[in-house]
C-alpha cells in the first residue's frame, strides 16, 4: 500500500540494559519510530552517553580487562535465570507474556540435562508444598472470624490487641511444654516427695487458693515442692534440669520476641514509605472481587472506610502541623516541657506509695480473716490502683500536647509501661531484700507474691468488665438522658491500657516462672478467659472510635515493651542469686543447701580436661576479642546489605516513575492518532466541495 512505512525492529544491546539504572533486563524494548521519544529512553540515553565517555577514557588508558565481557554477559543473564524459577502466576505480565514464558521454559528444559531438570522440578514442588503448609497453618489459627468481625467494626488497632493476646497464649503454651519436659517429667519419675503433702485437710482452707499458702504452698505450683530425688548424677540432676528449663524459657522467649519486633519494624518501615498513597488507589484498588457473602462485603466496606478515616486524619494533622508559626512552636514546646515535669512528679509519688504499701504488706499480722486478706493483698491492690489511675492521667496529658492520635497512643504507652515496669521492679527489689532476712523458704514467698499479682490482675479484669462496663452500657441504653450517664460518656476500648495490662501480666509470668514453675499454665488459663472477657467487652459494651490511628507502629511498640519486660524478668533472678551468694544458701527446693555456682562447678569439674579447657577459654577474655571482631564483621555485612537494598529500592522507584511517564506519553500519542483520521475525514469533503465550486461543476 502507498504511504505505508516499513518498520525495522531492533533489540537493544545488553550493555544498555545492564549498565543503565533505569531499565531492567527482564523488560524487552524494541526500537521503533516512537521509541526514541519515550521519556525513559531519553533519560537512559543521557546516562548512556556519560557511560560511553567513561568507557572511552578507560580504553585510552589501557582497555578493559580480558574477562570483563564474559562477566557482563553472565550478569545480564542472571536475573532471567532467577525469574525463570518463579511460578507463572507470580509474574507481573499479561496472559500472552505468560504463555511465551511457558514456551521459553519448555525450550530451556529440552536444552538442559536430566539432573538440572530434576533439580528445578523438585524446587518447584518444594515451594508448592510449603505454600500449602502455610495455607493449612493459617486456616488452623483460632478466632479468625472473631478477629475479622472486630476489625470490621472497630478498626485494625483493636484487632492488633487481640492478635497480640493470641500470640501471648501461644508463647505460654510453649513455656508449658518446656516446663513439662525439664521440670515436671524428671520430678514425676525421680522425685522423692510423698503424697501426704498433697492431701487437702487440717488447717487448709479455700482461701489458700487466693493467698497461695497452706495446701497450695505444698503443691508443685511453687519452688519448694521440688527436691533432688534419685536422679543425682554430676551433670544430670534435678537442679541442673530445673535451671536448664528456666534458661530455655528465657532464651526462647528472647528469640521469638526479638524476631517478632524486627519483622514488625521492617513492615512498619515499608508502610511509612507508602503513606503518601493517594485516595484513588484505596477506593478503586482496595475491593476484593472474590467476596460473595453479604457479611464479608460489609466487613470489607468497614475496612476501607476505617482506612480512609485514618488517611484523612493524618492528612488533616499534617496540614495543621505545617501551618504552625515559630511562636506557636515555642509555646507548644514549653507546654510539653511543663507537662513532662508533671508526669515525673506523678511517677515519683506512685513509687513512694508502692514502697510504703509493700513495707506494710510483708509484716506479720494477727488480724481477723478479712482484714488479714486485705493486708496480704495490699501491695497488689496498690500497684493495680496506680496502674489504673495514672495511665488515665497520662492519656489526658497527652491530649494537650498536640500530637497526632497515633503519637498520642505511643506516648501514653511509653509513659505507662515505664510506670508499670518500674513499679514492679521497685516491688521486687524490696521483696528480695525483705525475704533474705527471713529464715523461711524465701523462694516460695517470692513465688506467692507473683501468684497474687497474677490472680489479682485477672480478678480486676473480670470485675472491670462485668461490674463496671456492662452496667454502664445498660444504664446508657435505659436512661440515656440521665446527667450522670451523659457525664460518663460512651464506653471506648482503650487500646493502650489494655495492651499495658497484657505486657504487665506477661512480665509477671516471666519473673515468677523460676519461683512458681506452674505459673505459665495458670497464665494460659487466665489469658484464655481474658480473651473472651475482652471480646464480650468490645462487642457488647464499647463503641467504635471516631478517630483512627495507624496500628503498625503501635504493634512494634507492643513487642518492644514486651522485650523490656523480658529483660527485666531475666535480670530479676540474677539479682536474687547475687543476694543469696552474699548471705546464705538456698533453704528449700532442688537447690537446697546449695547455690547455682556450686551446682555448675560440680558439673564442670566432672568433665574431661579438654572440655574444661574449652569452657575456660570460652569464658576468658582471650575469646572476647575474636567474638567482638566477628560481631563487627557481621554487623558491617548487614549494614552494607541494607544500603545496597536501599539503592536497589530507589532504582526500582525510578523505574516505576519512568514507566508511568512512558504510559502517559503513549496514551497521549494514541489519543492524537485517534483524533487524526477523524479530522482528515471531516476536512476531505469540504476540500472537494471547494474544488467543485472553483471549477464550476454542478
Amino acid at each position: 500500500m502507498e504511504g505505508q512505512k516499513t518498520v525495522n525492529f531492533m533489540r537493544l544491546l545488553s550493555d544498555e540494559s545492564v549498565e543503565s539504572t533505569l531499565s531492567s533486563d527482564s523488560c524487552e524494548y524494541y526500537q521503533t519510530e516512537i521509541f526514541d521519544l519515550l521519556p525513559s529512553v531519553q533519560a537512559v540515553r543521557s546516562q548512556q552517553d556519560s557511560y560511553d565517555t567513561l568507557k572511552t577514557s578507560e580504553v585510552h588508558q589501557g582497555g578493559p580487562q580480558p574477562g570483563e565481557a564474559f562477566s557482563t554477559e553472565n550478569q545480564s543473564r542472571g536475573p532471567r535465570d532467577k525469574l525463570s524459577l518463579q511460578p507463572l502466576q507470580n509474574l507481573a505480565i499479561c496472559m500472552q507474556g505468560k504463555r511465551s514464558a511457558r514456551e521459553r521454559r519448555k525450550i530451556q528444559i529440552s536444552n538442559i540435562g536430566f539432573w538440572e531438570s530434576w533439580r528445578r522440578s523438585q524446587s518447584i514442588n518444594r515451594k508448592r508444598v510449603w505454600a500449602h503448609m502455610r495455607e493449612a497453618g493459617a486456616s488452623l489459627l483460632p478466632w479468625k472470624q472473631t478477629l475479622h468481625k472486630i476489625q470490621g467494626r472497630f478498626g485494625v488497632g483493636v484487632k492488633s490487641y487481640f492478635v497480640f493476646l493470641r500470640y501471648l497464649i501461644y508463647l505460654n503454651l510453649l513455656h508449658c511444654a518446656l516446663i513439662g519436659g525439664f521440670i515436671l517429667g524428671p520430678t514425676g519419675f525421680y522425685g522423692t516427695n510423698s503424697s501426704e503433702s498433697l492431701r487437702f485437710g487440717g488447717s487448709d482452707s479455700v482461701l489458700d487458693f487466693l493467698l497461695g499458702s497452706g495446701f497450695l504452698a505444698r503443691s508443685p505450683v511453687f519452688f519448694g515442692f521440688y527436691t533432688r530425688g534419685s536422679l543425682n548424677l554430676d551433670c544430670l540432676n534435678t537442679p541442673l534440669l530445673y535451671l536448664a528449663g528456666i534458661l530455655s524459657i528465657i532464651f526462647l522467649s528472647l528469640i521469638m520476641v526479638v524476631r517478632r519486633t524486627t519483622v514488625g519494624y521492617k513492615h512498619t518501615w515499608m508502610l511509612e514509605k507508602r503513606t503518601s498513597m493517594n485516595v484513588s488507589f484505596k477506593v478503586f484498588c482496595g475491593w476484593d472481587y472474590s467476596i460473595h457473602h453479604p457479611e464479608s462485603a460489609e466487613l470489607k466496606q468497614s475496612f476501607i472506610r476505617n482506612d480512609l478515616k485514618l488517611f484523612l486524619e493524618e492528612m488533616k494533622f499534617n496540614l495543621k502541623k505545617a501551618q504552625r508559626t515559630l511562636g506557636q512552636k515555642l509555646r507548644l514546646y514549653l507546654l510539653r516541657f511543663i507537662l513532662n515535669l508533671i508526669v515525673v512528679f506523678l511517677l515519683g509519688g506512685a513509687f513512694t506509695l508502692i514502697y510504703l504499701s509493700t513495707n506494710v504488706s510483708l509484716k506479720e499480722s494477727n488480724e481477723v480473716l478479712v482484714l488479714k486478706l486485705i493486708l496480704q493483698y495490699l501491695s497488689p491492690i496498690t500497684i493495680t490502683f496506680v496502674d489504673l489511675v495514672l495511665p488515665q492521667i497520662f492519656r489526658k496529658i497527652s491530649s494537650f500536647e498536640d500530637y497526632s492520635l497515633t503519637v498520642q497512643v505511643n506516648v501514653t504507652l511509653v509513659r505507662s509501661i515505664f510506670l508499670k515496669l518500674a513499679a514492679l521492679g521497685i516491688y521486687l527489689v524490696f521483696l528480695f531484700k525483705t525475704s533474705v532476712e527471713n529464715r523461711l523458704c524465701r523462694e516460695n514467698q517470692i513465688g506467692i507474691q507473683m501468684y497474687k499479682l497474677c490472680i489479682f490482675n485477672f480478678l480486676t479484669t473480670f470485675c472491670n468488665t462485668f461490674l463496671v462496663n456492662y452496667p454502664r452500657k445498660l444504664l446508657q441504653e435505659k436512661h440515656p438522658t440521665c446527667f450522670l450517664v451523659r457525664l460518663c460518656g460512651r464506653q471506648r476500648f482503650l487500646i493502650p491500657f489494655k495492651v499495658l495490662d497484657l505486657v504487665y501480666i506477661q512480665t509477671v509470668l516471666w519473673v515468677g516462672v523460676y519461683y512458681c514453675p506452674l505459673l505459665p499454665m495458670i497464665g494460659v488459663v487466665s489469658l484464655l478467659v481474658i480473651f473472651y472477657i475482652q471480646k464480650f467487652d468490645v462487642l457488647q459494651c464499647c463503641e467504635a472510635e471516631q478517630r483512627m490511628f495507624r496500628a503498625s507502629s503501635s504493634s512494634v511498640l507492643f513487642h518492644f515493651m514486651l522485650l523490656l519486660g523480658l529483660l527485666m524478668a531475666a535480670a530479676a533472678p540474677i539479682i536474687d542469686f547475687h543476694l543469696v551468694e552474699g548471705t546464705n544458701k538456698i533453704s528449700c527446693g532442688p537447690l537446697k543447701n546449695e547455690t547455682v555456682l556450686t551446682v555448675t562447678n560440680t558439673c564442670v569439674t566432672s568433665l574431661p580436661n579438654s572440655v574444661q579447657n574449652v569452657l575456660k577459654y570460652l569464658s576468658s577474655q582471650a575469646f572476647a576479642l575474636p567474638l567482638l571482631l566477628a560481631e563487627i564483621i557481621i554487623l558491617t555485612s548487614y549494614v552494607s546489605r541494607g544500603r545496597a537494598n536501599q539503592k536497589a529500592i530507589e532504582r526500582l522507584k525510578d523505574m516505576l516513575i519512568m514507566c508511568s511517564s512512558d504510559k502517559r506519553f503513549l496514551v497521549k500519542q494514541h489519543a492524537t492518532l485517534l483524533r487524526g483520521p477523524k479530522n482528515s475525514s471531516r476536512a476531505r469533503p469540504a476540500a472537494v466541495e471547494q474544488k467543485k465550486l472553483l471549477h464550476g461543476a454542478p
